[in-house]
């Protein structure tokens, strides 16, 4: 029995780096979890990497080798959305982050998942409302912002849409605290908080570098060492990837209307270019697999 008598079974849609995270930090507190992709092949690397994960765990003493067994025997994968579902009490999606696919996704979860599910996003821009407008059950439907690595991170920024319930809001507070994360609750408005604050930011670091005010490592250094971040907003910006950063942006910028969102010129230009950062091994940085030194991108070391 799960240690939250209302939600037994939770199903997770997308295997990627998020969707592999939250199936494990699940399985990890108890949950039966089913993890849902379309490609087989995701559903073997997500697997591998929650077990690598665990092994970590195990290797710093925060878990043992019986945890780590019960937790991946709590994982079921199957590539069939609607067989996934159909047991679910929650079901939480987190597919590419493209609007028209997380709508096609809802549609499907709220046809096949029971009448009591609650349905849940980790989308970190697109509205809640209008994902609960695809459904039959809008006052089930919630957000649920993991932040990256899941396994690390404590926040859980829980999102309202319009008509979510007071009722499913307490479950999934509740249930984030169960999980051993921190829940803060927002209201649906474009980029809630986490992006909302943190993805101009970014965007400003990406302008000042387009206008020549400082070169990479001078803008990051400033914000590590005079504002005490632990990653500067360019390297940030490339370990989120820049094409997430451009699409929030976009978000931002056509919810609010207000030029102040508008995505930097050469933001843009990099996405257009395949540069997205440490996914496609070159950002403001360029990233070598088993190395982790830190080296600015030939594009940008002119400027240095």
């Amino acid at each position: 029995m799960s240690p939250f008598p209302q939600i037994q079974q939770v199903t997770v849609i997308g295997a990627g780096t998020m969707g592999n995270g939250i199936a494990h930090v699940f399985a990890q507190n108890g949950f039966a979890v089913t993890l849902v992709d379309v490609q087989e092949k995701a559903l073997e690397k997500a697997l591998a990497t929650i077990a690598k994960n665990l092994d970590r765990q195990v290797s710093k003493g925060s878990l043992n080798e019986a945890d780590k067994t019960a937790t991946l025997d709590r994982i079921h994968t199957t590539t069939d959305l609607a067989k996934g579902v159909s047991n679910a009490d929650l079901v939480v999606e987190a597919a590419t982050e493209n609007e028209a696919l997380k709508l096609s996704i809802f549609k499907t979860m709220d046809a096949h998942a029971p009448a009591a599910a609650i349905l849940a996003t980790n989308t970190s821009s697109i509205s809640i409302t209008k994902m609960a407008a695809a459904t039959q059950r809008p006052e089930k439907v919630i957000g649920m912002h993991f932040m990256n690595p899941v396994p690390v991170m404590k926040l859980v920024e829980i999102i309202n849409g319009y008509a979510t319930t007071k009722e499913v809001t307490s479950t999934i507070v509740e249930l984030s605290k169960t999980l051993q994360k921190i829940p803060c609750v927002v209201n649906d408005y474009p980029g809630f908080i986490a992006n909302k604050v943190l993805m101009p930011m970014i965007n400003e670091a990406i302008i000042s570098l387009y206008e020549g005010i400082a070169g990479v490592s001078a803008i990051d250094s400033i914000m590590k060492l005079g504002m005490a971040h632990p990653m500067g907003p360019l390297q940030l910006a490339d370990f989120i990837g820049l094409d997430v950063c451009l699409s929030i942006m976009q978000v931002l910028h056509q919810g609010y209307g207000n030029p102040k969102y508008a995505p930097c010129p050469l933001l843009v230009n990099m996405v257009t270019a395949g540069k997205l950062g440490v996914k496609s091994g070159e950002g403001f940085y360029t990233y070598t697999p088993g190395s982790k030194d830190l080296v600015v991108s030939k594009s940008f070391q002119e400027k240095e």
